[in-house]
């Protein structure tokens, strides 16, 4: 850092020893001389580095002009943030920041031991980071003393009203002495933080910085339309094509978090799981494992849309579409932070193709409409950057040498060479083939030989075809060209599988079967209806209609066909299911028709003569209605029903 620079010494050289050249836009705006003792509502997006710069911000204060603090006693600054991954976030950065000051730091979370976190407060803390909810327990308990607080920071307001914690955070600067100073800092400011900002500031410093006009520039925004059922194909294929350091999977519910975490851990990713069911300590490690590197991707709710900021996080994939604009931001805002680039890519499907424009175009930003990366691209990108490792420059030692030689003189150079990249490959997970967005599938080819299997879920587990069958081509590495027929039965579902295609899917799925939500696959000895395995060469015309629903069952293409709808309730035909032996004894006749005319409805005659009722009001005493049509009423509404309400 420069020698003329304003900051206070230690603050200095701990930036200088973790690099810092210069300071951003808003940590320069924050640190001018000017506002050493305002009040401050600063508007600074994601990644500008506004951690250390409401630290640097808030360090004349609380140091008093000092280089060190004093022995630890009620905390002096008080930094409330929304989430608890960002709070210990925040006070990591803070660490070492005042690691040369001799600063205390204590943090109260939610998820966390309370009691490790009361005992911390009672030895004493110069700065306490916390989220809302917690810092006001820890308050009205008596354990956090904010009586000798000199500067509170709110970090994402906006994120923290929007998650409704107003009240806490009123309480919260209520508490707090009045002659504190207040720094807000928040991607917008809508009226709910003006007002918030007008109660308990000061004559606040609106402070703007350049890189609120110049959002996301070192974003690629890609958006990439893909088939309905090739999203998760894509998914890989974006990952495979970009092998970035580290990437993070967005999506919109836990369910698809654990299913793509499943998903991907079988393709041999190291990945890691981020949502709001995991316990703090889950979610600590997470984190952990991406920032040393055990890992490279994360699955994600938006949770972590906020305030994450991972070392060399190049990508980020929405495997769905945010819901608006603003989530859009800043789930791509955990990338291109402090001037590094990065891509933000939008896995769009065929039918969502106008809710991703609208998206893009209320965020502001420009995205490209390009194709998913093939597994052509994906193999291309691999023997460039085959080609370019840097073991092909490196010195070869004696001992290497000599056994490159044995290896030449025994195979070859060819064959070493092809063994490999073979090698290399499997290093790495093999790219999925991607139907185009628009391409109506063709017709169907015949089935060959099949193996049949079981699958511990049926209709009782609201087992449907359309989800058993990416399911199945997922654990197993295989194609749904693979499957034949689909059968859910009560508490089983069997599988028709190519027979050549059966040894590499029980291959990948592993000796046990497991399959995702603790499904198990085995195999069958034989057909589970009798007979043939293979599947009849063709197939007898279907018609449409509610008459025809036996002609819906009995066909193996419209239990195998994710598209169709089915309802699950409803039991097999008889003739299906006797075809099938799957009725154990005759269904019972039905009742015959009893003799004569049905009789009339409530207010007419039975077939005897005998009235069944009370006479319908709109109808003249004594006078039948006429033959083949209902009387009505004036208006053309049916008399309103008596009885309990």
């Amino acid at each position: 850092m420069s020698e003329t620079s304003p900051l206070i010494r230690p603050l200095a050289e701990a930036l200088a020893n973790r690099g810092y050249d210069q300071l951003t836009p808003v940590q320069e705006t924050v640190t001018q001389p000017e506002y050493t003792a305002a009040d401050l509502l600063v508007s600074s997006q994601t990644g500008s580095g506004k951690t250390v710069g409401f630290g640097l911000a808030i360090a004349p204060t609380i140091l008093a002009d000092a280089d060190r603090f004093g022995p630890a006693g009620a905390p002096l600054g008080l930094i409330v943030a929304p989430t608890r991954e960002l709070a210990l976030q925040v006070r990591h950065e803070l660490g070492w920041l005042y690691g040369m000051t001799g600063a205390t730091l204590a943090s109260c979370v939610g998820g966390m031991d309370m009691r490790d976190e009361r005992r911390a407060l009672d030895r004493g803390a110069h700065i306490v980071v916390g989220t809302p909810g917690r810092l006001r327990d820890h308050i009205q308990r008596g354990s956090l003393d904010l009586s000798l607080i000199r500067a509170v920071v709110l970090d994402e307001a906006d994120e923290m009203l929007d998650l409704g914690f107003r009240e806490d955070l009123e309480f919260i600067l209520g508490s707090a002495p009045e002659d504190r100073r207040t720094l807000m800092f928040s991607a917008t400011v809508p009226k709910s933080i003006a007002a918030l900002a007008a109660t308990y500031q000061k004559d606040a410093v609106r402070v703007t910085t350049a890189g609120e006009r110049s959002q996301h520039a070192d974003i690629d925004y890609r958006a990439m339309p893909v088939a309905t059922q090739d999203v998760e194909h894509a998914i890989v294929n974006v990952l495979r094509y970009y092998e970035a350091q580290n990437a993070i999977i967005f999506a919109n519910t836990r369910a698809t978090v654990n299913r793509l975490t499943t998903r991907l851990s079988n393709r041999a990713f190291a990945v890691v799981a981020l949502s709001g069911e995991l316990s703090q300590s889950e979610r600590s490690h997470a984190l952990q494992a991406m920032r040393d590197g055990r890992a490279r991707v994360c699955v994600a709710t938006d949770v972590a849309a906020r305030g994450i900021d991972l070392p060399n996080l190049e990508l980020v994939i929405h495997a769905e579409l945010p819901s608006n604009g603003e989530t859009l931001l800043h789930r791509s805002g955990r990338t291109g932070r402090a001037g590094r680039k990065g891509v933000s890519a939008l896995i769009v499907p065929k039918n969502a193709r106008k809710k991703a424009e609208n998206i893009l175009r209320f965020a502001k930003v420009t995205a490209a409409w390009v194709d998913a990366p093939s597994a052509d691209a994906v193999r291309a990108r691999d023997e460039e950057r085959l080609l370019a490792d840097p073991v092909w420059s490196e010195d070869i030692g004696e001992r290497d040498g000599a056994f490159a030689r044995r290896l030449l003189d025994l195979h070859g150079a060819e064959r070493i060479a092809a063994a490999f990249v073979r090698a290399w490959q499997g290093r790495h997970s093999a790219p999925e083939e991607l139907a185009a967005p628009g391409a109506a599938e063709g017709p169907r080819p015949a089935f060959g030989p099949s193996r049949w299997f079981s699958i511990s879920l049926g209709r009782a587990d609201k087992a449907e075809p359309r989800w058993l069958l990416p399911m199945l081509c997922r654990a197993g590495n295989i194609s749904r060209e693979d499957v034949g027929a689909i059968r859910v039965q009560e508490t089983e579902t069997f599988v028709e599988v190519l027979a050549a295609r059966a040894p590499a899917m029980l291959a990948a799925i592993g000796p046990e079967g497991r399959l995702e939500g603790g499904a198990v696959l085995r195999a069958l000895d034989a057909p589970p209806f009798g007979g043939s395995a293979e599947r009849p060469k063709s197939e007898p015309p279907r018609k449409k209609g509610p008459k025809h629903a036996a002609n819906r069952d009995a066909g193996d293409s419209a239990w195998k066909t994710p598209d169709r709808k089915r309802d699950r309730d409803r039991p097999i035909p008889a003739p299906v299911a006797a075809e099938h032996g799957l009725l154990t004894e005759a269904p019972a006749p039905k009742a015959p028709k009893p003799a004569g005319k049905k009789p009339h409805r409530k207010g007419g005659k039975s077939a005897t003569g005998a009235s069944t009722g009370s006479p319908r009001k709109d109808r003249a005493p004594n006078k039948p209605a006429k033959p083949g049509k209902a009387p009505h009423r004036k208006g053309g509404m049916a008399p309103p029903k008596r009885g309990k309400n």
